[in-house]
């Protein structure tokens, strides 16, 4: 389970934010994960990275900046959705996205080349895997990383959200979220698309405007998702040109709400066993070690600063330790 809210404007007042977002990963508290930091072999991408055993190298949610536009890439799972009947995983190999594919958020393309992760002494970087059996799966969490990743016409949101449509009954059930914003001059709005695998489905949605997705599809949401969303409008309206601190504040206020929005008859529907734990915007199941592990509200301003600011735990108590990390970038 996961959760993202996000406002995108090319062109913004000045004091303003092309991107204000803020997004909850739910995972189990043990999963191997990587700190957002610069990907040390896509110097140009942030982010998380996931370190689960043949899972290497995909995210949940990453930004990267090519050429004077940022790409925003968020994978979402489908939850209560059966895997495709062909559905075969393996731990120890990653496979390019025009093969099938297993992976995400949650416990319940035709691009030629993927990237692994690997880390040695704290040395982290992305390496290239070549496939050797059409019948392995890849993590889902390689549609973000390979998004952000490439800048080439290919990898544009446009084309590269076609492709994936074309192949996205491949993988398990998601919901992948991208975001592309580049100079007013040029692009004078941003583009955001929604790209669902069950049913295939992309959409257009607007510049400047607020939206917030989860795990369901974007016109059945959850509760929660709905009130985080109205939530998030009077943030971004109230404090849309706050500074860095005040929003940052206001948007991890909202992401560490554990008030259950409970019941809820789509929720229900998806996970007639865990729903109620699932329905607050910070989830914390105890019984199963699994819950909103990582906060991120992610900023770019009118100037192209960037703030990646993340708030994770650093062991399996969500009441223990966290480990807050916030990057400044100048594009």
């Amino acid at each position: 389970m996961c959760v993202i809210f996000f406002c995108a404007d090319a062109s913004p007042q000045p004091g303003g934010y092309k991107l204000i977002l803020a997004s909850n990963r739910d995972e189990f508290f043990a999963r191997a994960t990587q700190t957002a930091a610069k990907w040390a072999n896509a110097g140009h991408v942030y982010g998380g990275i996931d370190l689960e055993p043949g899972r290497e190298g995909g995210t949940w949610l990453a930004i990267g900046h090519s050429g004077g536009v940022f790409k925003v890439g968020a994978l979402l799972n489908l939850t209560g959705e059966p895997k495709p009947r062909d559905a075969v995983a393996h731990k120890n190999i990653l496979q390019p996205h025009n093969h099938n594919n297993s992976n995400n958020c949650n416990p319940t393309s035709s691009s030629t080349t993927s990237y692994s992760f690997s880390s040695n002494n704290n040395n982290s970087h992305l390496s290239k895997v070549h496939p050797s059996n059409e019948h392995f799966l890849l993590g889902r969490g390689m549609i973000v990383a390979d998004f952000v990743t490439e800048s080439d016409e290919d990898h544009n949101i446009l084309s590269y959200n076609q492709r994936l449509l074309k192949d996205c009954t491949k993988y398990s059930a998601f919901n992948f979220v991208s975001i592309e914003i580049g100079p007013s001059s040029v692009q004078p709005t941003a583009r955001v698309q929604l790209l669902s695998n069950v049913p295939p489905t992309l959409e257009e949605y607007h510049n400047g405007k607020c939206y917030g997705f989860g795990n369901s599809l974007p016109h059945t949401p959850f509760a929660k998702v709905q009130h985080g969303q109205a939530e998030f409008e009077t943030i971004v309206k109230e404090h849309g040109g706050a500074s860095v601190d005040t929003i940052t504040e206001h948007l991890m206020k909202l992401l560490k709400n554990s008030h259950k929005f409970w019941p809820d008859p789509e929720l229900k529907r998806r996970a007639p066993n865990w729903g109620e734990g699932l329905s607050a915007l910070n989830v914390h199941i105890s019984d199963h070690a699994y819950g909103s592990r990582t906060h991120t509200v992610i900023l770019v301003d009118s100037d192209n600063k960037m703030h990646f600011i993340e708030e994770t735990m650093t062991g399996l108590d969500p009441k223990g330790e966290w480990r807050k990390t916030h990057i400044t970038k100048d594009f």
